[in-house]
């Protein structure tokens, strides 16, 4: 969920928790992730989780992946040690009730049932309706072909290198800025102090709230300079 307190939406802190997992995770570890990239557009979401998915397949990293992301299921056929499994689900022919069974079994599942939860939590009948018009046109149009896929994924997602290593076991932190410095010839303290500071930054592991916070005490530092 998202926290307003940090200025945090729901699809940062799943970020935010995402990259702890990537960067901390390793073959001895256990991940469970559930509808990763769900707080995105469609398109961006699904290859995020794809990515994911293939990073954490590379670092041998056993993890549990549930998504409605029905592309990912083909990962299976080119990423090694990767299995599909689904829960049954059996749908009324008459009535396209949903009976749970509560089974997981072998294989992808071959469709969602949102709209029939929909349905089930109470929406409008004109408005499942129109869902399912437009699902089924969305469905026709679907240009992400088993085959599309497959070509996507001969590429495959680089091999975490040292400096991923190094971030398992040492999580970096932006360091508070001591003002003022004291005053060399010709040099002004304030700036001297943000080109130190912005030196030893490591961007890659910089959230965007620790940049955030960075350019804030290098405003206030800026400004106590000032008044000195």
């Amino acid at each position: 969920q998202d926290d307003i307190t940090k200025s945090k939406s729901t699809f940062l802190v799943e970020m935010n928790e995402t990259a702890y997992i990537l960067n901390h995770a390793t073959p001895r570890s256990l991940v469970i992730l559930d509808e990763l990239g769900r707080g995105t557009s469609t398109f961006d979401g699904l290859s995020l989780a794809w990515a994911v998915a293939e990073y954490l397949q590379a670092k041998g990293v056993k993890t549990l992946f549930a998504t409605h992301y029905h592309q990912l299921s083909d990962l299976e056929s080119f990423l090694p040690r990767t299995k599909n499994l689904n829960v049954i689900v059996k749908e009324d022919e008459k009535t396209r009730d949903l009976i749970f069974l509560h089974k997981v079994v072998p294989g992808a599942s071959d469709k969602s049932y949102g709209i029939q939860v929909a349905k089930l939590a109470g929406i409008p009948a004109p408005v499942i309706a129109r869902a399912e018009d437009i699902l089924k046109k969305l469905s026709d149009e679907d240009p992400l072909t088993t085959d599309r896929i497959k070509l996507i994924g001969e590429r495959g997602i680089a091999s975490p290198g040292p400096r991923d290593e190094r971030r398992a076991t040492k999580q970096k932190t932006v360091q508070t800025i001591l003002f003022p410095i004291l005053k060399e010839q010709g040099v002004d303290p304030a700036l001297r102090a943000i080109r130190e500071e912005l030196e030893k930054l490591d961007l890659d592991a910089t959230t965007p709230l620790d940049a955030l916070a960075l350019l804030k005490r290098l405003k206030d530092g800026i400004a106590r300079g000032n008044k000195g």
